[in-house]
């Protein structure tokens, strides 16, 4: 029998509502350290954990591997002894509440890959106490939580209560954070729906409950596909607009003035990070699944999926062909002043203009090391200078006597 959809009784489900609590975090990264730390510096008990050794042994000395936490963040989380991080799953046997932040990407096929969370679920289920809150953060496929998460879990043998509160990470963001964004949850029961709601309220200002762990899985979804969507428009948009040869960023600008029925998008290289490009791809299995379409979505993947070729091909008309020409890359993480490379439109951009016979170096200071090469130098000793993601300090003044390429929809 099931046993994450029993109810628990009354003096569990409640005990938990009021006080600093227990926590383990599995998973380091860009949504658990966050997380983690935010659920620390109101006195919560926690204790963050990632199998990646290198990134544990930072931590453990007071630094942070992500842009959005300085090192004295991370340090003064560790002097208050309300957050340690660690590559064992022991803390789980004194965990009230137990946190899934780990990856969930495509394979090589461009469909789901729950390795990782399976991976988690697996271990945490080895040490599983009765009446442990379990929340996913993790993006899943619409019934996910209760058919992957809560299957794995069973095997722990104990009664425990499972929830769903999807991840609103953007990294480099300086407006919207951890404890501002507003957090969807549901829970299994109610119960479990009502624990994690006042968990998470005691460190983060708006806290919304859904009906079911369905519709909070499927929100994730369509807020990323509507995003996916829109800026695949956008690119395809800037095309036209380059034919006709008309500025996209007036036309956006201008369009913006409309006070109602329009949001902005912006041109660039291509979707990327470990959401944008990916959470569309979990809805469309979804919907394979249970015979539903999903035209929009494959539609807005294949513009997504060609501006490569489409900006190996303009390269090629602005300096009469790039075989043998030497070219320089600003910029190949997935979006500006992040180190994340992760679906990165860039790293295909790189590899079709080698292809196509082109010298292709690159620039970015933040990723610094990518594919055994390293970060090349600014400089004017270029054929052809393509600007992709260029971080906010990189000094493009250096390059403005070369022939330039840029993506994001400005003239040449």
């Amino acid at each position: 029998m099931p046993r994450h959809g029993q109810e628990l009784p009354k003096s569990v489900t409640l005990q938990n509502l009021a006080r600093e609590v227990k926590i383990s975090i599995v998973g380091q990264g860009y949504v658990g350290l966050p997380l983690a730390i935010a659920a620390s510096s109101v006195g919560h008990n926690v204790t963050g954990i990632d199998l990646n050794p290198v990134l544990i042994e930072k931590l453990q000395s007071g630094l942070s591997p992500i842009g959005d936490l300085s090192d004295h963040e991370i340090a003064q989380a560790l002097a208050s002894n309300n957050y340690t991080a660690t590559s064992y799953f022991n803390s789980v046997a004194q965990s009230e509440i137990v946190i899934i932040c780990v990856p969930t990407p495509l394979n090589d096929y461009r469909t789901p890959d729950y390795q990782f969370v399976l991976s988690a679920t697996a271990s945490i289920a080895e040490h599983l106490q009765p009446g442990t809150l379990v929340i996913n953060e993790s993006t899943v496929s619409p019934g996910d939580t209760r058919k992957l998460v809560g299957k794995a879990l069973d095997k722990s043998g104990v009664i425990y209560e499972l929830a769903y509160s999807p991840e609103r990470i953007d990294p480099a963001n300086k407006k919207w954070g951890v404890k501002n964004t507003p957090k969807l949850v549901s829970g299994l029961t109610q119960s479990a729906s009502t624990r994690a709601q006042k968990f998470y309220e005691t460190f983060i200002s708006s806290v919304i409950a859904g009906t079911s762990l369905e519709v909070v899985e499927a929100a994730k979804l369509l807020e990323n596909s509507f995003r996916f969507i829109n800026i695949s428009f956008i690119n395809e948009f800037a095309q036209f607009c380059e034919v006709m040869q008309i500025d996209v960023r007036e036309v956006i600008s201008a369009a913006s003035t409309k006070p109602y029925g329009f949001l902005p998008f912006h041109p660039g290289i291509g979707v990327g990070g470990h959401c944008i490009p990916v959470d569309p791809a979990y809805l469309a299995a979804k919907a394979r699944e249970v015979g539903a379409p999903t035209k929009f979505i494959d539609l807005a993947n294949q513009v997504n999926l060609s501006l490569a070729s489409y900006f190996v091909g303009r390269a090629s008309l602005v300096i009469g062909g790039i075989k043998n020409k030497k070219l320089l890359v600003v910029g190949i993480a997935y979006k500006p002043n992040v180190a994340d490379i992760r679906e990165s439109s860039v790293i295909e951009l790189i590899k079709e203009l080698r292809s196509e016979g082109a010298r292709v170096y690159w620039h970015d200071d933040l990723v610094g090391e990518w594919n055994g090469e390293k970060s090349h130098p600014l400089n004017s000793n270029f054929d052809l200078v393509i600007i992709a993601n260029p971080h906010s300090d990189t000094n493009l003044a250096q390059l403005s006597s070369i022939p330039t390429l840029d993506t994001r929809g400005r003239t040449i």
